[in-house]
């Protein structure tokens, strides 16, 4: 369904129309359970539902270390680097990009201006290191600069900072 008005309710009487089912699930839709720091691999879509349902697992996991994410664009290979830092660190961080595709960045703001806001499907989201919450959040913004350095993004990728 394709909301193209500004009321932030619906009714169905006057929308049933274009609204098509694509999924009866039997079950209540499930994740499986946090993977590891090291071996989270997760495309937007997917963690969209994690954060919208609020996976225990993934948002206990993700809100209790600080660290340096990769966000990798599938369609071209740019790469994002970030930093997580602060209260829940990378569930909030990681839900500012499922609010708004772009979690504050230029680049990827510009992205999804000229692409559409369906553009975040081709982002891919992992975690390349973790710090405890202790960690000074300067300790944790000079790894996020060394990552860029050591991954190009500046120059090939969506960082300019």
């Amino acid at each position: 369904f394709n909301k193209t008005f500004r009321q932030s309710y619906t009714l169905f009487e006057n929308h049933y129309n274009q609204i098509s089912i694509l999924e009866i699930l039997r079950a209540k839709l499930t994740f499986e359970r946090f993977p590891g720091y090291e071996n989270v691999k997760v495309k937007f879509d997917l963690l969209k539902s994690i954060i919208v349902q609020e996976e225990i697992s993934w948002k206990t996991s993700l809100s209790n270390v600080k660290g340096i994410y990769l966000i990798s664009d599938l369609s071209n290979g740019k790469k994002y680097i970030g930093a997580a830092y602060g209260q829940n660190a990378f569930w909030n961080r990681w839900k500012e990009y499922v609010n708004n595709g772009h979690g504050g960045n230029k680049d990827l703001k510009e992205l999804l201006l000229k692409n559409g806001s369906k553009y975040t499907v081709n982002y891919q989201f992992s975690i390349l290191e973790t710090r405890s919450m202790n960690a000074e959040d300067e300790e944790i913004l000079k790894r996020e600069s060394f990552w860029k350095d050591i991954l190009l993004s500046r120059e090939f990728g969506y960082n300019k900072n």
